[in-house]
């Protein structure tokens, strides 16, 4: 389904170039407004979240008065983290939820994502029927139905309990010295209340925004700064976010890095082993290691792989009956708490397995041995088919029969760049840069 201002997760861009104008925000607002709007509501609700970034303001106000032109109240919450609008928009009764970020790219670019009355992000369906309307003249309401706008102050305060509420109940988290980087983005209010009032010795970094450095050498993307603290001051454990703290790559206390693969694969064992892993097993997406896989299914623990995107894991897991999901970039989510990826919310799952199984963080951030890994990107002229050419048809044919049953070969087009990524996992590192290299080049010849 082609799509034009929607990309894998919402809309994104660099600021005030196509789409990320305010003209085109004011545009989505009413698009947005016109398709959420059920006529058998006397009162139609919107709630708008945002991260630190400093267009944030322009996007929020631009979206403000296309919704409230359309008759929407708009309940702004400020800055939030993504998964507050998720799980806020079905609480306070509202149609639609919309929160502006661009994730964990720099402060130039930003987006905007939509969550519907129930919690969960637009199916492509829904997507596509807004950029139709988009393009269509709408009627304003009358001026006696024009929407309200007002500031909700509680909005952080609700997100907070929620995220402590998913903690064992009568855990604590006292003596554990925790490193916590919230990337100067959307969560450097809520993650270190929540980890100090939960106990823990609050370590912040990434906590100072100031609407250009969000993710700035720093956050999930950035973590060595994170690392460096966890060493320096003797931490137990460091735990990043992204900018708009939906993800999330720990820390262990000898500074090395662990992933999503690894985080769920703690999880899952955990909650298999307490009988809550709902249908015995999980999603994730392509990307996921095999090594994940192998330890999965050692435990009687399935893995369903979805293309890439938490949103289609999401579509899967609600599918299959599963609640846990999730991304080898770090986004968890787990339906019991979410109704989608959560940082903080999977960093407190990972701490309460420290406390519980009394195991240090340098075992349970590498508790499976993950199968050698290489990632490339092949750049190509915008409107070719490079995946088309015989010569690069035969190329990925050769590579996958030299890395044979026990390898695997990944070929993607980027869904935001002109590039092909091209990913192969072997136990042979050899035959693996071999049959990477093999492709690339065949499709930048």
């Amino acid at each position: 389904m082609q799509k034009e201002y929607f990309g894998t997760d919402g809309i994104r861009g660099r600021v005030n170039e196509f789409p990320m104008t305010a003209e085109i925000a004011l545009k989505i607002g009413m698009a947005a407004g016109q398709f959420f709007k059920n006529n058998t509501k006397k009162v139609h609700r919107v709630v708008i979240g945002k991260d630190t970034r400093l267009s944030g303001y322009m996007f929020e106000n631009a979206l403000t008065s296309g919704l409230t032109s359309m008759g929407m109240n708009v309940l702004l919450l400020g800055p939030v983290p993504t998964p507050a609008v998720g799980i806020l928009t079905p609480s306070m009764r509202a149609d639609l939820g919309i929160m502006i970020s661009a994730s964990h790219n720099s402060h130039e670019d930003n987006g905007i994502k939509f969550f519907g009355p129930d919690g969960f992000k637009l199916s492509d369906e829904v997507e596509k029927n807004i950029e139709e309307l988009i393009g269509t003249e709408l009627s304003n309401v009358g001026l006696v139905n024009i929407g309200r706008a007002k500031r909700i102050e509680d909005g952080l305060f609700r997100y907070v309990e929620r995220v402590k509420s998913s903690f064992p109940n009568g855990m604590r988290l006292d003596g554990m010295k925790v490193v916590i980087d919230c990337a100067n983005g959307a969560g450097y209010r809520a993650a270190p209340e929540v980890l100090w009032e939960l106990g823990a010795d609050v370590i912040p970094v990434g906590v100072n925004p100031n609407g250009l450095n969000i993710n700035e050498n720093c956050g999930s993307t950035n973590p060595q700064r994170a690392a460096e603290a966890v060493v320096s001051h003797g931490a137990d454990v460091g735990i990043c976010l992204d900018g708009d703290a939906d993800r999330i790559i720990l820390i262990d206390s000898e500074g090395n890095i662990a992933d999503g693969d690894q985080i769920m694969g703690v999880i899952a064992s955990r909650w298999a082993q307490d009988g809550i892993l709902n249908g015995s097993g999980i999603a994730t997406t392509i990307m996921s290691n095999l090594g994940l896989e192998r330890f999965l299914n050692q435990r009687g623990i399935s893995m369903e792989r979805t293309q890439v995107g938490d949103r289609y894991v999401v579509e899967h897991m609600r599918k299959s009956g599963f609640n846990l999901g999730g991304e080898q970039s770090g986004h968890i989510i787990m339906s019991d708490f979410s109704t989608t990826g959560d940082g903080l919310i999977a960093g407190l799952q990972f701490l309460a397995e420290i406390v519980r199984s009394n195991r240090g963080s340098k075992d349970l951030a590498r508790i499976f041995e993950p199968i050698p890994q290489l990632l490339k990107n092949a750049a190509y002229e915008k409107g070719s088919d490079p995946l088309s050419k015989p010569n690069v048809l035969k190329a990925i044919k050769a590579a996958e029969l030299q890395l044979g049953r026990r390898g695997r070969l990944l070929i993607r087009k980027s869904g935001t760049e002109p590039l092909i990524r091209v990913m192969a996992e072997s136990e042979d590192e050899d035959k693996m840069t071999m049959a990477v290299d093999s492709v690339v080049a065949e499709i930048i010849a």
